[in-house]
């Protein structure tokens, strides 16, 4: 059986798009309906945080939000593995952390760097990685999220080229690609949170390319 680390943040965690609301049920997370659709070829294992960066520090949280500096203990822990899913990038939107989707682009590629440096210095072959571009920001009336990520305007208009360097360091680095923006949108009770159905989604759109690349 293949192994799946699906490396991400609150939309992988299953956050609840409306304030307060429970955690997304367990079969309702995205990397649950990906190992459902592969039919028991492989396990997926969930790596979601809050909050989490690609490659950036977050002061605010409690929690290491740096993606970047906690993957190789994932690696390590979660290790042998054969495919490795990152969706991150949404939360260097805001302006406090980063703020650009070329950036967030640029910290996908370090994180592509930091998965096979450490599979090199171990003289172990690297998994396959996909990296997968988030759905957009949408509008909401909730000040509150807006402010965090610039206003709808500033979030809307980095999120739109998410797909397009994403993409471009995907074809650079040699890896998967997947826009999850093309089967998933955000609520508008937040703006950047899923509900059920749409993080369900990204795990069954994600399935095709999964099985063309571990061959199931």
């Amino acid at each position: 059986m293949k192994t799946i680390l699906a490396y991400g943040d609150s939309l992988t965690y299953g956050a609840n798009p409306q304030p307060g609301g429970p955690r997304h049920a367990y079969e309702d997370r995205w990397p649950t309906a990906l190992e459902r659709g592969l039919g028991g070829g492989a396990r997926v294992i969930a790596e979601g945080l809050g909050g989490r960066t690609t490659v950036s520090d977050d002061w605010y949280a409690a929690a290491d939000r740096n993606g970047g500096r906690i993957l190789p203990t994932l690696l390590e822990s979660h290790s042998p593995l054969d495919l490795v899913i990152i969706m991150l990038g949404t939360n260097d939107l805001k302006p406090a952390i980063c703020g650009s989707a070329l950036e967030a682009s640029f910290g996908m590629r370090r994180l592509v760097q930091v998965i096979r440096g450490h599979y090199a210095g171990k003289g172990e072959t690297a998994p396959q990685i996909v990296l997968v571009a988030p759905p957009l920001v949408c509008d909401s009336d909730n000040a509150d999220m807006m402010g965090h990520f610039g206003g709808f305007a500033h979030g809307l208009e980095q999120s739109r080229q998410f797909a397009t360097h994403y993409a471009k360091r995907a074809q650079e680095w040699n890896t998967g690609f997947f826009d999850a923006a093309t089967v998933a949108v955000a609520s508008p009770l937040d703006g950047i949170h899923l509900d059920a159905a749409n993080t369900r989604a990204i795990g069954e759109g994600l399935v095709p390319l999964v099985k063309q690349i571990l061959g199931l």
